[in-house]
């Protein structure tokens, strides 16, 4: 129910229903992932320093009964790191997004969704960071396991094509771009309706590297 609230954009109802969940708690684990909730209501609400506490109250207890490699803290890792990354406290972002990363490439198979989003993620901060040359090579990697384990039309596929037609763009690399951008446009043509704002937004994208070649 909480997390319905926080779907349809009812804050106060969601926290007053994991406070209360909260309060109600008979076990570590259920307090654990009551924390969770709260630390991604917080952020969605802007306030990232609350979120933050709830994320490291919900690890606090997960690290009292598993080990510092259990696959369950990486979700609470990746969580951090998303609000640091909200932050601008780049550095931060990147500790906590590789914590989650290695876990998850010790506990899952190589080509699993949660993998390519970890280093989409590590790739965002990276961008941030104008870090354009790493913003590649993780952007590469989701993508490498994106087309191994997705659809050819898959709309996550669209996502990295296009990061990494934007990369080549800032890089100055206009040759490259125009390949991954066509790539997304495709998908879209062939997922979308024809009058979708996305596809206008890639012809447009691709209409502005090739005039700087």
């Amino acid at each position: 129910m909480g997390h319905l609230m926080l779907k349809v954009g009812h804050l106060d109802q969601a926290e007053e229903l994991y406070q209360e969940l909260l309060n109600n708690a008979s076990t570590d684990s259920d307090r654990a992932h009551t924390y969770h909730k709260l630390g991604w209501l917080k952020d969605d609400q802007g306030k990232y320093q609350e979120a933050v506490k709830f994320y490291e109250k919900s690890l606090e207890i997960k690290r009292k009964t598993l080990p510092d490699d259990d696959a369950s803290l990486a979700p609470t890792y990746s969580a951090i790191g998303i609000v640091y990354n909200n932050m601008g406290e780049y550095t931060r972002a990147l500790k906590f997004y590789k914590k989650a990363n290695k876990i998850n490439l010790q506990s899952l198979p190589p080509n699993h969704p949660h993998i390519a989003s970890d280093y989409n993620n590590i790739g965002l901060v990276y961008d941030n960071m104008g870090k354009y040359s790493k913003v590649l090579e993780f952007y590469e990697k989701s993508l490498k396991i994106k087309e191994i384990s997705l659809p050819t039309n898959h709309p996550s596929l669209t996502t990295s094509y296009n990061n990494i037609g934007s990369v080549y763009k800032h890089m100055g690399e206009y040759s490259e771009a125009p390949s991954y951008l066509e790539k997304a446009l495709g998908i879209f043509r062939n997922s979308l309706p024809s009058t979708h704002p996305n596809i206008q937004v890639v012809m447009n994208g691709i209409a502005a590297v090739k005039k700087k070649l």
